[in-house]
């Protein structure tokens, strides 16, 4: 019963391919265990599971490491992106575009060319 209330949570846990993943029901609480490959991803997983079971959820213990901690995301560029607007979707400020500029400066001379199908890291805070 438990399982199907956290459905969503599993679901995106395939998308983002969490390796190492075991699933199981004990006493009515549901157990889940995996590594995300990024914090990002990390925090995708625990953002899926206070909305279904709140800010602290007691039918669900979820233990999720992270395979890599040297940065937080990495991101493919799309069509009409922008750092600032990267900038905004990982960090929730557009003013933080140079971060992601420094952080990738082996790619880019420039913040304001980026091209679609390049492959940015997403530094930490």
């Amino acid at each position: 019963m438990v399982k199907s209330k956290y459905q969503s949570v599993l679901e995106l846990g395939e998308k983002l391919n969490i390796q190492n993943g075991d699933v199981k029901e004990n006493n009515g609480k549901l157990e889940i265990r995996g590594t995300a490959e990024t914090q990002y991803q990390k925090d995708l997983l625990w953002d899926e599971i206070k909305r279904v079971g709140g800010e602290n959820p007691n039918d669900l213990m979820a233990d999720i490491k992270v395979a890599n901690d040297s940065y937080y995301a990495k991101h493919e560029v799309e069509k009409g992106e922008s750092l600032s607007k990267i900038a905004k979707h990982y960090y929730g400020d557009p003013m933080k575009y140079n971060k992601i500029f420094e952080a990738n400066r082996d790619k880019l001379d420039n913040p304001d060319m980026i091209h679609p199908g390049q492959e940015l890291v997403i530094p930490k805070m």
